[in-house]
């Protein structure tokens, strides 16, 4: 719809899990490493935390499309079922026989046996469940079961457990101590700073063939980060929506205003102790809601000065999150 009046080559905020717009923070890059060992080491169960929206799912992605050897990858995204659904849906996503699908044995025995061969063959196969905070407890001590199918010398079945922060809570739980205890990795994503706030925005501009110089104001930016909290998710929302009004105003620099109006669409208010009902005219260079530590973190990324551009020193945070410009 705009791509081409922004000289995008594809919309660079789509809500897609796609591994080529990871933002790499440093948190980011850690999740990576842990998710990526426990992938190639065969470590049996990781668990992985965060908020709804910070790009579990991405990041998961990315550490299965980096991997050398061969991985067979099931997703479970919708782990809310009850205990015969779930084996149904396992014995389908492995491509078991039709017994598997009635037969909590016959999957046991099946899988293993494919397990056993693959790993034969130096082939690495994931299981992801997604969403983990959702499964009923009967499902969660169904996982460990599975993690249990193993050699003397290795796991046959990684396990990748993502889920929101609710499910470390979840593990505390007496009932589930045997579970807590096969976790071998965990790792947890949280909200990006402004900064981090900035390069995200500048990244996926450049991922798309864009240039960020030319779309986002450094107050337009500043305002993003403060109505999404940092959350990935909710910044491609403010984002492709000011896009699309900028498009439709035929308006090629986003400023402030258009990014208030579709915070107000969406009902995208502003944070805890920041104030609600703000004029629409737009604010100083010098917003007085920024710590002089943010400011000068927002300066370093996107430039100090109210010139609605963003400046040379964003090709740091552009290399920061691993992308290269066009």
């Amino acid at each position: 719809m705009y791509e081409s009046f922004f000289g995008f080559r594809e919309r660079p905020f789509d809500l897609t899990p796609d591994p080529r717009y990871m933002v790499a923070t440093a948190v980011h890059r850690e999740a990576l490493s842990n998710l990526e060992y426990a992938i190639s080491s065969r470590k049996g169960i990781t668990l992985l935390l965060g908020e709804a929206g910070t790009g579990k799912t991405t990041v998961i992605r990315a550490a299965i499309a980096r991997q050398s050897e061969k991985i067979h990858c099931v997703h479970l995204h919708n782990p809310a079922l009850n205990r015969a659904e779930f084996v149904e849906m396992l014995s389908a996503r492995f491509d078991l026989s039709q017994r598997a699908r009635t037969s909590k044995s016959g999957l046991l025995l099946e899988l293993e046996a494919l397990l056993r061969s693959r790993s034969a063959a130096n082939e690495t196969t994931v299981l992801i469940v997604d969403e983990a905070q959702s499964l009923p407890l009967e499902l969660l001590e169904e996982i460990r079961l599975l993690s249990n199918i193993e050699t003397n010398a290795e796991k046959l079945l990684t396990l990748i457990i993502a889920g929101q922060p609710e499910l470390a809570t979840l593990f505390t739980q007496h009932s589930l101590r045997q579970l807590k205890q096969r976790i071998a990795l965990r790792c947890s994503l949280r909200p990006l700073t402004l900064r981090e706030t900035a390069g995200y925005i500048a990244g996926r501009i450049t991922a798309a063939g864009g240039t960020p110089v030319e779309i986002f104001t450094r107050e337009a930016v500043s305002l993003i980060h403060e109505r999404s909290r940092g959350i990935p998710r909710t910044i491609n929302v403010i984002a492709d929506n000011a896009l699309v009004s900028g498009f439709a105003a035929q308006q090629r620099c986003l400023t402030t205003q258009l990014v208030r109006e579709v915070c107000g669409d969406f009902d995208i208010v502003a944070s805890v102790g920041n104030t609600a009902a703000e004029p629409r005219a737009a604010r100083p260079a010098r917003s007085p809601k920024l710590t002089e530590l943010e400011q000068r973190a927002l300066d370093a990324a996107v430039g100090p000065s109210p010139a609605h551009r963003f400046s040379p020193l964003v090709a740091s945070a552009l290399d920061a999150v691993g992308l290269k410009k066009s």
